[in-house]
């Protein structure tokens, strides 16, 4: 069977397995893939879908997205500073699970905003763990918005902090 490209994958999960002192069985194991299946991935003779590589990482306390950027999945040129940048949000052992997960939302928005986000993800993400920009505000029927409720005469609607 011809190598489909992901040798570097397959070398890259075989250090990253010996790294970690895990036998073959081992990793396949707590990955939840068979024995049979991560040695053809580790040959370089499958290529794993990211749901799979997703599972291999969380067993190998890696980057998800490194390995999709190895295996082609992610643009390497284009996203390998956004996957470092995750990388280093993700190990953090000072933030915990929602303070990463807000993090990366507010990064990607950035991003996207500067015309290098991926778009997909991030138009509702905010709004998912109750961050609200500018443009979430409730409004009435006569089209005020509720945090423009406290005005001053001289220079127009006061916002509230909060």
């Amino acid at each position: 069977m011809a190598s489909l490209n992901v040798g570097n994958l397959g070398e890259y999960l075989r250090e990253q397995r010996r790294n970690a002192q895990l036998s073959l069985r081992q990793l396949a194991d707590a990955a939840g893939v068979s024995n049979p299946y991560l040695s053809q991935i580790e040959r370089g003779l499958r290529k794993p879908s990211a749901e799979v590589l997703q599972q291999v990482a969380k067993a190998l306390r890696i980057s998800a997205e490194t390995l999709y950027v190895r295996a082609g999945i992610l643009d390497a040129e284009r996203d390998l500073n956004e996957v470092e940048t995750r990388a280093v949000i993700l190990a953090d052992p000072t933030l915990d699970e929602r303070q990463k997960q807000v993090l990366l939302q507010i990064y990607e928005s950035f991003r996207k905003e500067n015309g290098f986000g991926s778009g997909e993800e991030t138009v509702n993400d905010a709004d998912a763990v109750g961050v609200k920009g500018d443009d979430a505000e409730d409004t009435d029927s006569e089209g005020k918005s509720e945090t423009d409720s406290d005005t001053d005469s001289e220079t127009g609607p006061r916002r509230t902090a909060g």
